[in-house]
């Protein structure tokens, strides 16, 4: 499990063993030492929550533990750097977000390339959708309340997210284009300081995935305004999606995602999307993931590999159509 005393033993044996050079000697099973899982952002944010429950449940079947290393910064791409140049040996992997993707087009110069430098493992988790929250000071209570004050105060409105081009900033861009209003995004270096900046009154709005957002509104830190997808969120089946107040408006909160260097024998990667996958069917992970706003996936790395390129493709497009000029 990865609790804090285990956490701290995994970490010293991995120091222990030192970085890895060498491909796995012929017969060697995998795995044989702890396996370390980059999630590209600060602690506390949905990428990191998710990787805590589940990777507990993964371990358990390969054997090993499995140490989060969160390397936050630069919207997840210094995380992602330390695994494209991580031996490809299945002891380094990163597991992360679609915006990941995104910031193929909204950054000038990558030190990785998408394709070349990656091997798609497998789709964790597909997101229905990211809720609408506001401080609990902030008097719009309402979609409709958030729409009439922002065109009272057009620029004045602040919402925060994860960074510039995640699937949060692409939500709040599009009801922003949806709505005619005009909102501030603030970018910060990871969902749990952007939802920190929404609690602490720094931004008045903040779209957090349902395992972030959920406990929050429940205990009445945030104010639960609206969800983002199509339908309802089963955990609060009392707040309305934004598209019953602006007909049309869906914004899913994307992919979670898992890659290894690339290189990565198949065999190794196949072991450990089968170990994802049959994580993923406990009926309490399961549940977690959909109680959140999330479908739990876990398919084979050829068939993420396809929805990965194409899903690049669409990502590229809605860029485009948001204006999110590469900087």
């Amino acid at each position: 499990m990865l609790h804090p005393a285990r956490y701290t033993l995994a970490a010293l044996t991995l120091l222990a063993a030192g970085p890895s050079h060498a491909a796995m000697p012929p017969g060697e099973s995998y795995p044989v030492r702890p396996i370390r899982i980059v999630v590209p952002f600060p602690p506390g944010g949905n990428v990191d929550t998710f990787a805590r429950m589940l990777f507990r449940h993964v371990e358990e079947d390969l054997g090993q533990p499995m140490v989060i290393d969160n390397r936050g910064g630069a919207n997840g791409i210094l995380g992602a750097d330390t695994v494209a140049k991580a031996t490809p040996d299945g002891y380094t992997l990163l597991a992360t977000s679609f915006g990941f993707a995104v910031n193929r087009f909204i950054v000038k110069k990558l030190p990785f390339d998408h394709i070349r430098d990656f091997q798609p493992v497998t789709n964790i988790a597909l997101g229905t959708g990211y809720l609408m929250v506001g401080h609990p000071q902030f008097p719009a209570r309402t979609v409709k309340d958030l729409i009439v004050l922002a065109r009272q105060q057009p620029g004045k409105i602040r919402y925060s997210t994860a960074g510039i081009g995640n699937g949060q900033h692409l939500a709040g861009a599009l009801f922003c284009l949806k709505a005619g209003i005009d909102m501030l995004h603030v970018p910060y270096k990871g969902g749990g300081p952007a939802l920190n900046a929404v609690m602490a009154g720094e931004t008045q709005i903040h779209f957090p995935s349902g395992s972030v957002g959920v406990p929050q509104v429940k205990s009445k830190r945030v104010t639960g305004i609206a969800f983002t997808g199509a339908r309802r969120l089963s955990s609060l089946p009392d707040m309305p999606t934004i598209g019953e107040i602006l007909p049309g408006f869906v914004a899913d909160a994307g992919w979670h995602g898992m890659f290894a260097p690339a290189r990565t024998p198949i065999a190794i990667v196949t072991r450990i999307q089968q170990a994802v996958h049959k994580a993923l069917q406990i009926p309490k992970v399961h549940d977690y993931f959909v109680s959140n706003g999330y479908d739990p996936k876990g398919e084979p790395p050829a068939v993420w590999a396809k929805y990965y390129a194409d899903d690049l493709r669409r990502l590229g497009e809605i860029v485009k159509a948001a204006k999110i000029e590469p900087q």
